[in-house]
């Protein structure tokens, strides 16, 4: 190493690697712990300090220990204190006589379980024996060994500092019988009953290399002592502290710490922006469970249960239980009645006998028109209602597809409400949610709206995709519920408006593990 290699780098050097330069030299083995000790560093500085000057190679690895500690834990500080389980039965039945195995652990305020899992020993050991009525007493006999071992190892470990850990045992420094008595009252997991807890560390050392000694006097001559201040800090200011100590040298080149603040995610700012939207327009937000019937799913908005357009909505079913216990009337005997024969409605219904098995099926909501099924029978007559609900459906994954997604979906009741305040809702929904500027829409089939219609936009990278279906319910579906006005409804891809809101090109995106990407997203609402 040049001299002005050297020269470059005292200039780098961190106060915990200059201490450590200036009183060590190749001839001393260097631990955490001798630092700890020598130049009170923390366990964390010894690291650091270690991997640094590894990293300048000016330090070596030189080997590795390991060692087995046993820390107390603080059932074994309550043993220290308070004695053990087995010693407290033992000096409360000599004191106090014969006792009933709970009026022992109510006496002493202990776990029924306790007092039996301590009884059971201290039995077969002769110490304890159970009276004819059922109660335990002591024989007179000599109290065990172990318990005066393991009350000794205790009292030790409360004295001891290995390691570093306040109240440990090293296994090394104990006899063939201390190990053999502590193997019983220690656990790696699950400690809350164990005396002492085993943990398994690593002593490293190291050396110093050559180079190191070249580094060290040119510190010297430099006057650098470690000591120097880094960072001024309001008390120093206020004492003038400062103004007795030398500074570090410092590179006002070196860029500065990235700092990150939190937000949210840009996603769930749109979720709560669409949120408000509604609510400012007069909507009152209704929700429900991710796991549904088949009635809610698909009978009560007309379904058919032989329709071939179900297959998308039958594919994630519950395992356990397969079936609700019951569907509330008097909705299954109407909606029952409608798809058979139209029941009230003026229709002939499917003309099929409705299943009454199937119709309890549990399944995972594949559609936020189920929102709206229950919504009907309790909504006001004029009002508007809106949810965002999170949809699970089979689809093949792609730049417009998930297989689990979220919709907006929403009802809006009243004796005026038609065809065009449809359209001026689903334009809504497109140009300032979605931020689409261009807008189409197409005739569109749902066995529960009639007339039915499709919203598309244009996104700039994927063409035209439809945003969402809508319509107008069918009586079949709101008669069923009670409701006798005309009642608008909508299913829109809240997914697909965000992706164009956000300025993505597949849908994936929104649930990036990216984090940059995250960070650098931006809304344009």
């Amino acid at each position: 190493m040049t001299d002005a290699d050297i020269k470059t780098l005292i200039k780098n050097l961190h106060p915990l690697e200059t201490k450590l330069l200036l009183n060590y030299t190749e001839n001393d083995e260097l631990t955490g712990e001798k630092l700890q000790k020598e130049l009170s560093y923390k366990e964390g500085h010894c690291n650091q300090a270690f991997s640094w000057l590894s990293g300048k190679n000016l330090l070596k690895e030189t080997g590795r220990t390991a060692h087995t500690y046993y820390e107390l834990t603080d059932y074994g500080r309550a043993i220290a204190k308070n004695g053990s389980t087995e010693e407290r039965i033992i000096t409360f039945l000599k004191e106090g006589g014969p006792k009933a195995l709970p009026e022992i652990a109510s006496a002493l305020g202990l776990e029924n379980k306790d007092v039996g899992s301590a009884f059971g020993p201290l039995s077969k050991e002769g110490v304890l024996r159970m009276t004819a009525d059922k109660k335990a007493e002591y024989t007179g006999a000599a109290v065990p060994e172990r318990i005066a071992h393991a009350k000794a190892l205790i009292a030790k470990a409360e004295k001891s500092q290995a390691g570093g850990l306040d109240g440990a045992l090293d296994a090394a420094s104990l006899s063939k019988d201390e190990l053999a008595d502590i193997s019983t009252m220690t656990k790696k997991r699950g400690v809350s009953d164990t005396a002492f807890k085993t943990v398994e560390r690593e002593t490293v050392t190291y050396r110093l290399l050559p180079d190191a000694a070249a580094v060290s006097r040119a510190l010297k001559e430099a006057g650098v002592t470690g000591e120097e201040i880094g960072a001024i800090t309001g008390a120093m200011l206020s004492s003038g502290d400062w103004k007795k100590g030398s500074f570090r040298a410092y590179n006002i080149s070196v860029p500065p710490a990235r700092i990150i603040p939190g937000r949210t995610n840009p996603y769930v700012d749109f979720l709560e922006s669409v949120k408000d939207k509604m609510c400012s327009l007069g909507f009152e937000e209704f929700d429900g469970p991710l796991v549904e019937t088949e009635f809610w799913n698909g009978d009560a908005l007309f379904m058919p249960q032989f329709h071939a357009a179900r297959d998308i909505h039958d594919v994630y079913r519950i395992k356990t239980p397969t079936h609700a216990k019951s569907i509330e009337e008097p909705y299954l005997s109407a909606v029952r009645a409608v798809h058979e024969n139209g029941g009230s409605t003026g229709s002939r219904g499917w003309n099929y006998k409705f299943d009454t098995e199937f119709t309890r099926r549990l399944i995972m909501r594949s559609q936020g028109t189920v929102l709206s099924a229950h919504q009907l029978h309790k909504a006001k007559v004029p009002g508007k209602y809106f949810g965002i609900a999170r949809c699970f459906r089979y689809d093949k994954v792609d730049a417009t597809h998930l297989s689990d997604f979220y919709q907006t979906e929403g009802i809006v009741l009243g004796e005026d409400v038609n065809l065009r305040t449809l359209l001026g809702i689903l334009r809504m929904f497109a140009v300032e949610i979605a931020g689409a500027s261009e807008v189409k829409y197409v005739p569109g089939y749902f066995p529960f709206t009639e007339p039915s219609i499709e919203v598309h936009i244009k996104h700039p990278k994927l063409g035209w995709f439809e945003l969402g279906g809508s319509g107008i319910f069918r009586p079949e579906v709101t008669e069923a519920m009670g409701v006798h006005v005309p009642v608008l409804a909508w299913g829109i891809g809240i997914d697909r408006m965000a992706l164009m809101a956000l300025g993505l090109n597949d849908l994936r995106e929104l649930f990036s593990e990216d984090v940059e990407k995250v960070r650098l997203r931006k809304a344009k609402f």
